[in-house]
């Protein structure tokens, strides 16, 4: 018999497509949804489902290894602030033993995104557990190169996601964010650890006469087991509310959710979608 795929699920859309992408060609599913990030509706959509604490890895471990889980799939976004830069965050966390040891042994490490998850695939690697790329199950959810909305962007849109890329590019070399926004080839905002919508957002607020240019874009590094640049219909809800006019996101590097609503309500708003190749 197949083996039952494992999902290691954070919050957002994500997570539930892949469910549902993965049970309908015929795989069984274990899921270990992350506490007070999985969406509950993942539940009837999986085989089998555990939730665990961020800092409980012995738990996740145990739980996969028990439904003879072998390859495993991260999806779906984890919010650190809210884990890592609380009040009393070690008493909030309670990790295991397994997490403590292993935060131990990374005590010099950073916490960047990168070095954490790459962290935690080799910490399941020495159980024989092995991360794989949800595209490997889905890769038509990765979106093509062009313009994806009815309007196309300007000349002096063009610009600046000219500009924009580059910068972040940068960003992402870094492993600071993956998300800028930009307006007359000036930076107006950069994501960092609050995440694109938040970085939209502040966007927003700097720039009142509208009209910005989001740029998302992957890592020049990126591992495509996680951390995959991926947007929506809540993306397109973020652009409007702040007054943006454009996204642009990399062909075959970005996942668009729900791609086919995305696009209409981009069309509805007036907002360009271009997918550029790197």
């Amino acid at each position: 018999m197949t083996a039952p795929i494992g999902l290691l699920a954070g919050s957002g859309r994500f997570p539930i497509v892949f469910a549902e992408k993965v049970r309908a060609a015929g795989r069984k599913i274990v899921c270990v949804g992350v506490r007070h990030e999985a969406p509950s509706e993942l539940i009837p959509l999986v085989d089998r489902f555990h939730w665990a604490g961020i800092a409980k890895l012995g738990r996740m471990i145990r739980c996969f290894k028990r439904d003879g889980v072998g390859e495993i799939v991260m999806a779906g976004k984890i919010d650190k602030k809210n884990h890592l830069y609380t009040p009393l965050r070690y008493w909030n966390l309670l990790p295991d033993w397994r997490t403590f040891q292993f935060w131990h042994r990374r005590m010099r490490g950073d916490n960047r995104d990168d070095t954490l998850l790459l962290g935690v695939i080799a910490e399941f690697a020495r159980d024989g557990l092995k991360f794989t790329s949800a595209l490997d199950y889905c890769p038509e959810l990765l979106v093509k190169e062009g313009v994806l909305t009815k309007r196309a962007p300007t000349v002096a849109e063009v610009a600046d996601i000219g500009f924009g890329w580059e910068l972040a590019k940068e960003m992402g070399r870094l492993d600071v964010g993956q998300s800028v926004a930009v307006k007359e080839r000036a930076v107006i905002a950069v994501e960092a650890i609050e995440g694109t919508d938040r970085a939209i957002a502040r966007a927003g607020e700097l720039c009142r006469r509208g009209g910005f240019v989001v740029v998302k874009v992957a890592k020049p590094q990126q591992d495509m087991r996680f951390d995959v640049p991926t947007v929506g219909v809540t993306t397109i809800e973020s652009i409007h509310k702040a007054g943006g006019r454009v996204l642009a996101i990399e062909s075959n590097k970005t996942i668009i959710i729900d791609e086919v609503q995305t696009i209409a309500l981009a069309d509805r708003l007036g907002i360009t979608i271009v997918a550029r190749a790197a």
